[in-house]
């Protein structure tokens, strides 16, 4: 059973305020008082609530991510720079999965909030953005994560998923590929959007090609495997012969869909196939897969220095907002 402050003010014979000013400010007590309360906690076991103390003199050292797909190896790797960066400055991180849920993004929200974080770092499922608004206007500083800020106001760290998108579908068109498919969704999700509207562009200009949207409920590997089915007759009989995945996860399921089971296919003779993040899992898929490379580590990092800058930067000065280049990794799956 736990100790409560009251206790320790009783057996210490003070006040339960002095008792508060000998764990938050000693100096303010009398040196027989503060060993007196000290003793009385000694005898107790009494331990103090560590985050309620930061909480009363407004200096909490914790900070919040919250992801989309905590099951998805890409946002490992940004918590992870993101828990480095955080532990140099000694910060605590808590790591959230919204699911691809806007509901349970918005609980997330509402639970930082009432434990009064230092920051939240937040990958949106959605375009609406009040709720980080609301944040914001309560002094909680806010940073976006995998996501570029279309308000000036909001401070992110993305990569240029359009110009990603445009390198994916680029590529498989100078293969010789000319009947592609983008599978990837829901489009509300912003970094499915603009890797579509990249595939769609570099698809644009050049008239004998063709991009077909294949969208899905969801960005995992069992959700590629179902559309990999569902299209591989298709490729068969040379109606799509180049798919770009809007993540790796879509990527792995999609192959697997294709390669085995009754009649399998053969990659890339048949298909070529591209997807995005490479994930350490994309280079040791049984055809390993070509992919747009994001810098993982590095803007879960970036993330946490953006939410210091945020934490000291004037009202009227402008947040900064980083986008980072992706790369194109040719891989078997879609030829040289």
């Amino acid at each position: 059973m736990s100790v409560s402050v009251r206790e320790v003010a009783a057996l210490a014979g003070v006040s339960v305020g002095t008792v508060s000013n000998v764990l938050n400010r000693p100096d303010a007590v009398r040196p027989t008082t503060v060993e007196r309360v000290q003793s009385a906690i000694r005898e107790l076991g009494y331990v103090p609530n560590a985050a309620a103390r930061q909480l009363r003199a407004g200096q909490s050292t914790t900070i919040a991510l919250v992801v989309l797909d905590v099951g998805n190896p890409f946002f490992t790797d940004v918590a992870r720079g993101a828990e480095d960066r955080a532990e140099k400055e000694g910060l605590t991180l808590l790591l959230a999965n919204s699911d691809e849920s806007a509901a349970r993004e918005t609980a997330h929200l509402d639970q930082f909030e009432r434990q009064r974080v230092a920051g939240v770092l937040v990958s949106p499922v959605g375009a609406d953005l009040d709720r980080l608004a609301e944040l914001r206007g309560h002094g909680i500083p806010v940073v976006l994560v995998d996501r570029g800020a279309d308000q000036a106001e909001y401070a992110s760290v993305s990569v240029d998923d359009v110009a990603g998108g445009s390198l994916a579908a680029s590529h498989l068109i100078e293969t010789g590929r000319r009947r592609l498919a983008f599978v990837g969704g829901p489009l509300r999700i912003g970094q499915v959007a603009d890797r579509h509207e990249g595939a769609t562009s570099a698809v644009a200009s050049h008239p004998e090609a063709s991009l077909e949207l294949v969208e899905t409920d969801e960005m995992s590997l069992e959700e590629g495997q179902r559309v990999g089915l569902a299209l591989k007759e298709r490729v068969r009989a040379g109606e799509i012969d180049g798919i770009i995945a809007a993540n790796d996860l879509l990527a792995i399921g999609v192959e697997r869909a294709l390669l085995f089971g009754d009649d399998p296919l053969r990659m890339p003779e048949q298909v070529g196939l591209v997807g995005y993040d490479d994930i350490s899992f994309a280079a040791s898929a049984v055809v390993p897969i070509s992919s747009i490379r994001q810098p993982r580590e590095l803007i879960g990092a970036t993330a946490v220095e953006l939410l210091l800058e945020e934490q000291r930067r004037e009202a009227d000065a402008p947040a900064r907002q980083v986008v980072f280049a992706p790369d194109l990794v040719v891989r078997e799956s879609s030829g040289a």
